[in-house]
């Protein structure tokens, strides 16, 4: 009987340490590796194939080309998130420029609206409409939702629906999302899952912790790009060139 127990915690111990040994060996593999980049002044995810930024009138005058021709080892900017519109009136004064000249150097191009729960969701809608013309090749419109103004989520979530709805209707497209995980658990929710998800998370070198599933990772905010004077955001595209081109207006 006393062999029976011995065998037993033998066992049992050597089912801990296989236990262990996996939940390390998953933690490990759930990390994304970064890598410093001196000529990017950041650390990036290597794990990840497509690289991009996101720009507004902030960054000043761009030089395209130059952000384009850009290339450290396997790291290139592949796709640019430019800001069109903000509430029920503002317009970004770069976008235009930036819309036309990321288009010629051959980037892959997203415009953003900045959403205010406290304004019409159709006259914002029509603001970006007014705004930005989306081809073949383009990223879906993207719904920047950051803000609650004080308001209730039940309200946030049912004007942001109202917006995204009529983008659906005019691209046919779902249109990408934009925040962080505290406001996307806090504020939007299941009703939202159906959308594409572009997911801010930086100053920690770990992917995005959401069971939600994302296509984009803002990772910093602070990346150096030849071509713009500034810093800037930098972003990953969960997917290869194949996977981002599916995503894109047909």
């Amino acid at each position: 009987m006393k062999s029976v127990w011995i065998r037993l915690i033998a066992l049992g111990f050597v089912l801990c340490l296989a236990l262990t040994a996996y939940f390390i060996w998953t933690n490990i593999n759930n990390r994304d590796k970064f890598v410093r980049y001196q000529e990017f002044g950041i650390d990036i995810p290597v794990n990840y194939k497509i690289h991009g930024i996101d720009v507004s009138k902030f960054q000043k005058e761009i030089n395209w080309q130059a952000v384009k021709q850009m290339r450290v080892q396997k790291i290139r900017i592949s796709f640019a998130f430019i800001k069109a519109t903000e509430g029920i009136t503002r317009q970004d004064p770069s976008f235009k420029d930036n819309w036309e000249k990321a288009g010629k150097a051959g980037i892959i191009r997203g415009a953003y609206h900045f959403f205010y729960a406290t304004r019409n969701p159709i006259k914002q809608a029509i603001n970006f409409n007014n705004v930005v013309t989306l081809q073949s090749g383009d990223l879906p419109p993207v719904l920047d939702i950051e803000t609650t103004n004080n308001l209730p989520a039940s309200v946030i979530r049912s004007t942001a629906k109202i917006w995204l709805e009529e983008m659906e209707r005019v691209y046919k497209v779902k249109p990408i999302i934009y925040t962080n995980i505290h406001f996307y658990e806090t504020y939007l929710g299941d009703e939202f899952d159906g959308y594409p998800l572009w997911i801010a998370h930086y100053y920690q070198k770990e992917r995005p912790r959401s069971v939600r599933n994302w296509k984009f990772w803002q990772h910093s905010d602070i990346g150096r790009v030849n071509g713009i004077r500034t810093t800037v955001d930098f972003n990953v595209f969960k997917g290869d060139s194949t996977d981002l081109a599916k995503l894109c207006l047909p």
